[in-house]
């Protein structure tokens, strides 16, 4: 078992100014002095029940184009299902400590699911505010129960409805991505790994922090999967890099976060690009953030499509295992 969770380091520092120094950033780190402070990054907003389909995926192929991010409004998934998933979630990270711990990933797991809070190699050994849940909700041949909470009662169930709907936006992104690569609309999901394509939710918890200035959440990433579908809460945290720089993402209510992630970026040989960004913490509230990462299997093989490369074009990345990509991004070893 992890011996140290934030939530717990969290509610012994109330008010106390001095945290432990390993989440403590370097400077070239920390948000308080690396933050753009007063501007908020409009990143492309699309409407979803626009009527005008062509422009619909016109957005979606610029925004992935160059933003590598977008928001999606009026998806179709109604607003109490949203919440039921975030009612949920909240009640697992408000347990008490030991009944979370039932869910812990086991120390000699090579999978990522279960409760938790380190991830990935740290650098200096500097760790993120945050603790975690993560587990697959999708195709059921690779869902394992153990790490779904029995408490609340009703997580199962607010997650499987949650994902009843979210299998249509994925469909409409892919589609579009796919459409704006010159292909059939079915071919980029279809070569990502179509309907047997994980589905992996990941509950982020970020508790009040007394010197939210010094730590980050999470540290300057782009996601590994193909894409990403975040419903974050409203406490702002997500953070992007537009030129060389970190700008808070403005909350809109009821959207969907949209990141375009590191497989889709190789599939389709650069033109659309994964975001880089990371997330910071409140002095005052805790945010917490439900992230959907829709990755291959770990058995297949990824790279650029075929179509897509040529004699003028040729392939800017390897083909390789998702699951040998996943070890190198995780360990910090050169693709």
């Amino acid at each position: 078992m992890e011996l140290l969770r934030v939530q717990t380091v969290a509610s012994k520092s109330n008010n106390n100014a001095s945290i432990p120094a390993m989440f403590v950033r370097a400077e070239t780190e920390q948000p308080g002095i690396t933050t753009v402070h007063g501007i908020k990054l409009e990143v492309p907003i699309i409407d979803f029940s626009n009527p005008n389909e062509g422009k619909v995926l016109r957005e979606i192929v610029e925004a992935s184009s160059k933003w590598g991010m977008f928001q999606i409004v009026n998806h179709e998934i109604p607003s109490h299902v949203i919440s039921k998933l975030q009612s949920v979630g909240k009640e697992f990270f408000e347990l008490p400590q030991e009944e979370k711990e039932l869910y812990a990933k086991p120390l000699s797991s090579e999978s990522i699911e279960g409760y938790g809070t380190k991830l990935q190699k740290e650098e200096n050994g500097k760790k993120g505010w945050v603790d975690h849940l993560f587990h697959i909700i999708w195709p059921p041949s690779s869902i394992n129960y153990r790490f779904w909470p029995k408490n609340p009662p009703t997580y199962r169930e607010a997650n499987e409805e949650y994902l009843k709907y979210l299998h249509g936006v994925v469909d409409k992104v892919f589609k579009s991505m796919s459409i704006g690569l010159g292909l059939e609309e079915d071919e980029l999901k279809n070569a990502a790994g179509g309907d047997n394509m994980i589905h992996m939710l990941k509950i982020n918890y970020y508790p009040p922090c007394p010197c939210p200035d010094l730590v980050l959440g999470v540290p300057p990433h782009t996601d590994m999967s193909h894409i990403t579908i975040l419903v974050p809460n409203e406490v702002q945290g997500l953070q992007a890099s537009r030129d060389g720089h970190w700008y808070d993402v403005k909350y809109v209510p009821n959207a969907l976060v949209i990141h375009i992630g590191d497989q889709i970026e190789i599939m389709s040989n650069g033109k659309y690009k994964a975001v880089f960004h990371r997330t910071t913490v409140s002095k005052e509230e805790t945010r917490i953030s439900w992230p959907v990462f829709i990755e291959p299997q770990p058995e297949y093989e990824v790279g650029p499509h075929p179509k897509l490369v040529n004699e003028e074009n040729p392939p800017k990345y390897k083909t390789k295992k998702y699951k040998d990509y996943a070890y190198c991004k995780l360990n910090k070893i050169p693709q």
